[in-house]
């Protein structure tokens, strides 16, 4: 009896241990991450945001693609002609890219992806009645068509150097014209693109599932086709505290934000993991191309905005090394450089504004001499996410005589009185949409004027519209590179903003996530990824 009894217990061992392996094993395939933000939409034409890149990112590919360190290699473009001095594009399509599997194509399933695609594509993204919000990147093209099946040619109205970076963007993903006809406005949940996944499943609000694309273009150097996870499953947790249990509790592969609710309990003020994690999941860091700034509107009618000096006053009256460790744990590094933040080619290590309390002083004290204002006062509008940010500048530059008020808005609110001018002084962040130094100095050419543009500052200088126009026709990188130094000193001379901090990417994995990798825009590539 006893013998029988431990047979049969053996049995439900081995059993339950099979199961169990096999449930592992499956996990182990699955990319699991949380979009606390929500996904409205899986078209390419609408990856306007960073949650619909990173899942549109997934699904579909460019004519070519950035990697980890931002430069600019093939994609369905397997090689490219510059010619007529930066002015013309000549790509030459790889032969083996296939649609993702579908009955729209008929009884093969799928076809090879041609240069007319690419023309449809375009058009597509400069169509008025699709009203993408990426028909921009186009702005500087005059013309395109195909040579052949699989030669594609670009003509810009001139030279712009940055023009590779911009076809990396997923706005510029190729789509079948039969899946755009068939399903029209339901494209944005039934995508089929050409990526290393494909689209399986979206309950809205509940889960987003992404298959294997067995016939993937793209293989490793060892010749093994990509990608390696067979799904990717994306849930959509809204609450960040929750997002971060299910993370530490092995429920999702992938954290990707430092929220108020937990940044004490995961991170040291160094920015370092705390002892309770640091042996149980693994974090990277690197910079991050989002520079977190105050913006001045120039055109404002409070004379203190108006003065240089107080503008200047406002950029030394605060440590900025003691805010980003005592406030954002270590997380970000002091702007006390220029606007173009850390990570690109083009930053600058000039001399910025640092700490100088005496200095801030100073300027204040002689704005009040000059103008006869007793009590000087600023207004600096924000959110509430950047609250205590804005609480700690406002307790240091008031040492120097300066009053500060505080405005709490929705962010809705701050975007809307921001572009129409209505704020004195407002927090901003400006993050790269390409990596490109001149994606950040554009924003304070004269011709950008808010509403119809992003200078919401208002600045305008000369010499600053004549170094950025002749920059965006330099075709040498050094020379560019030199320009846009030129520049970026120029802006700090005259204070339109203040710069608070360089962001970082920081992301947080599972001890068994390999291939992951990070980059200065912060996308989301998962072909290379496996799980031990």
């Amino acid at each position: 009896m006893m013998k029988r009894f431990l047979t049969v217990f053996a049995i439900t061992l081995f059993v339950v241990g099979c199961s169990t392996n096999k449930k592992k094993n499956n996990l182990n395939k699955v990319f699991r991450y949380n979009e606390a933000s929500n996904i409205t939409t899986l078209d390419p034409a609408f990856a306007k945001d960073l949650r619909t890149i990173w899942a549109t990112n997934q699904l579909f590919n460019g004519l070519v693609q950035l990697n980890d360190s931002l430069e600019v290699l093939p994609d369905i473009a397997s090689s490219w002609d510059v010619l007529n001095g930066g002015k013309t594009y000549i790509f030459h399509l790889r032969t083996d890219v296939l649609f993702h599997k579908h009955p729209l194509f008929g009884s093969d399933s799928t076809r090879t992806v041609v240069a007319e695609d690419f023309v449809y594509s375009f058009n597509r993204l400069k169509d008025p009645s699709v009203a993408s919000p990426g028909k921009w990147v186009l702005e500087h093209v005059k013309e395109y068509r195909a040579l052949d099946s699989f030669t594609f040619k670009v003509e810009l109205h001139e030279p712009f150097p940055p023009f590779l970076s911009l076809m990396s963007m997923r706005y510029c993903a190729v789509v079948p014209e039969e899946a755009i006809l068939f399903f029209k406005d339901k494209f944005r949940s039934n995508p089929i693109g050409t990526g290393p996944f494909q689209f399986k499943l979206w309950v809205e609000n509940t889960k987003l599932v992404f298959r294997k694309n067995q016939q993937y273009h793209e293989r490793d150097q060892e010749g093994n086709r990509l990608p390696y996870m067979e799904a990717v499953a994306i849930s959509f947790l809204s609450d960040k505290q929750s997002e971060f249990l299910q993370f530490v509790q092995g429920n999702l592969d992938f954290l990707n934000s430092i929220d108020a609710s937990y940044k004490d309990d995961l991170l040291t003020t160094d920015g370092s993991l705390t002892e309770r994690y640091k042996n149980k999941i693994y974090m990277m860091r690197g910079p991050y191309l989002n520079t977190e700034y105050l913006g001045v509107y120039l055109d404002s009618e409070e004379d203190e905005v108006q003065s240089l000096k107080i503008r200047k006053a406002l950029n030394y009256a605060f440590d900025r090394e003691k805010m980003i460790l005592y406030l954002r744990n270590g997380i970000g590094t002091p702007a006390v450089n220029g606007f173009i933040p850390k990570g690109l080619p083009s930053f600058c290590n000039m001399k910025g504004y640092d700490y100088q309390p005496k200095i801030a002083k100073e300027l204040v004290k002689s704005y009040m001499e000059e103008t006869g204002a007793r009590e000087p006062s600023v207004t600096i509008s924000t959110n509430s996410q950047y609250l205590d940010l804005c609480k700690y500048i406002q307790r240091e530059v008031e040492k120097t005589g300066l009053n500060i008020e505080i405005d709490v808005m929705p962010p809705s609110t701050l975007r809307q009185t921001k572009v129409n001018g209505q704020l004195s002084v407002f927090r901003g962040s400006w993050v790269a949409d390409y990596p490109d130094a001149e994606n950040y100095l554009f924003i304070f050419h004269s011709d950008k004027f808010s509403p119809n543009g992003p200078n919401y500052t208002h600045y305008k200088n000369k010499d600053f519209n004549k170094l950025f126009e002749t920059s965006i026709q330099t075709v040498d990188k050094k020379e560019r590179q030199k320009l846009y130094q030129k520049m970026d000193s120029l802006l700090m001379s005259s204070a339109p903003v203040i710069p608070l901090y360089y962001d970082e990417v920081v992301r947080f994995t599972q001890k068994n996530v390999r291939g992951l990798g990070m980059n200065p825009i912060n996308h989301l590539s998962l072909k290379r990824v496996k799980k031990l």
